[in-house]
């Protein structure tokens, strides 16, 4: 089955009561049992709920995958993933990550004995002078969050099989309809379901995809154990945004590349951070684990100050001052003060978090109003 059909076929059944062509909306706490236990897996919604099982199953068709468990959010999903690990055990992480990835690290795992280092992954060999008997699990997001670097999927499970190590890859910015890390070496790959998969702004949601029957297993009882589970109602949007998941990454793709060449030409730009430039760093990678290069984009100013920035941020109309990516909606925002305000500046300036980066999530609107208004913003710095 090709992506775009399973985006609309896989894991979707025609409902068995009435032959509705959506999946229903279950609205329901509990489920009556023919006898204790025989109600064909169905008991209680916080376990299982059948609007929330066809989006699992669709999910896990996308990534190419033979489970999938969706949580409350994309940081609930992280929390089930650290949760398979006990105190005294390590984890190597990207320097370059989200900003709510590394504060649940450092400010909730941290305080109950988990370790984690923050290096740089550009080359997958820079991993094995982190890796001891304690280290546990390799996390890495790929195009990282904000400054898109690239990251070797392949090589890094090359590493982490010779280990013995769990690796987990965010996909949330490439989404399945770029890349498949479970077919590159990965064992967990994590969606914020919120973004590009719901793709209409409505929705939190979290997701993990996973091959491997005992590791399901674990998550499942963490989902089930610990409860971060989404209500039927939001299953039912992401079921509904992902048939259009195909159409929309083209969409944003396209205008992802229009907008970061038109960007490149600007004066008072510096630098801009986009996958797929030649020159961009691991750009044979991002060619080769991609199918295309997707929507987000980051950029510097020449004035590399908050205000220069915070000028730009607030004269954009059709980019709107917000958190969160991937909804049709372009949108804009300034990681430095937003996403990324709990990494310490001296660590974030690092990686080239600099305080002028501004980060755009580019839409599918037509691609000459976003050129015109991001046109008309940066002028203000003339």
């Amino acid at each position: 089955m090709k992506f775009g059909t399973k985006t609309i076929h896989a894991g979707i059944e025609p409902d068995p009561s009435t032959g509705a062509i959506m999946t229903p909306i279950f609205q329901t706490s509990t489920y009556v049992q023919r006898s204790p236990g025989d109600n064909d897996g169905y008991e209680y919604s916080r376990s299982h709920n059948p609007t929330r099982t066809a989006l699992q199953k669709n999910l896990a068709a996308l990534e190419n995958g033979k489970h999938g468990l969706c949580f409350s959010s994309g940081m609930g999903a992280i929390d089930a993933i650290i949760k398979l690990l006990n105190p005294g055990d390590e984890v190597i992480s990207s320097n370059d990550l989200y900003g709510g990835s590394y504060r649940i690290f450092t400010k909730i795992f941290q305080r109950y004995g988990i370790k984690f280092h923050f290096i740089s992954m550009e080359k997958p060999g820079n991993i094995e002078e982190y890796i001891n008997e304690k280290t546990k699990l390799i996390w890495a997001e790929t195009p990282t969050n904000p400054m898109m670097s690239i990251i070797d999927i392949e090589g890094i499970g090359v590493v982490a099989k010779k280990h013995k190590i769990l690796f987990g890859v965010d996909n949330t910015f490439a989404t399945p309809f770029l890349q498949n890390p479970l077919d590159l070496g990965a064992d967990i790959v994590m969606h914020s379901v919120t973004k590009y998969l719901g793709g209409h702004s409505d929705v939190v949601m979290g997701a993990i995809i996973v091959n491997d029957d005992h590791l399901a297993k674990q998550l499942a009882f963490i989902q089930n154990a610990c409860g971060a589970v989404p209500g039927p109602q939001d299953c039912f949007l992401v079921l509904r945004g992902i048939k259009t998941l195909h159409i929309r990454m083209e969409r944003h793709c396209q205008n992802g590349r229009a907008i970061a060449e038109f960007l490149r030409k600007q004066s008072a730009v510096d630098k801009v951070y986009w996958p797929g430039f030649e020159d961009h760093p691991n750009h044979d990678i991002a060619k080769k684990q991609m199918r295309d290069f997707g929507g987000m984009i980051s950029f510097t100013l020449k004035g590399n100050t908050i205000e220069y920035a915070n000028k730009v941020l607030e004269s954009l109309h059709f980019f709107s001052l917000a958190e969160s990516l991937g909804g049709v909606e372009s949108l804009c925002g300034h990681p430095a003060t937003m996403t990324h305000a709990s990494i310490p500046k001296e660590e974030r300036e690092k990686v080239g978090l600099v305080d002028s980066l501004i980060r755009l999530s580019v839409g599918i609107e037509d691609v000459d109003d976003l050129r015109d208004d991001l046109a008309a913003a940066l002028s203000k710095l003339a």
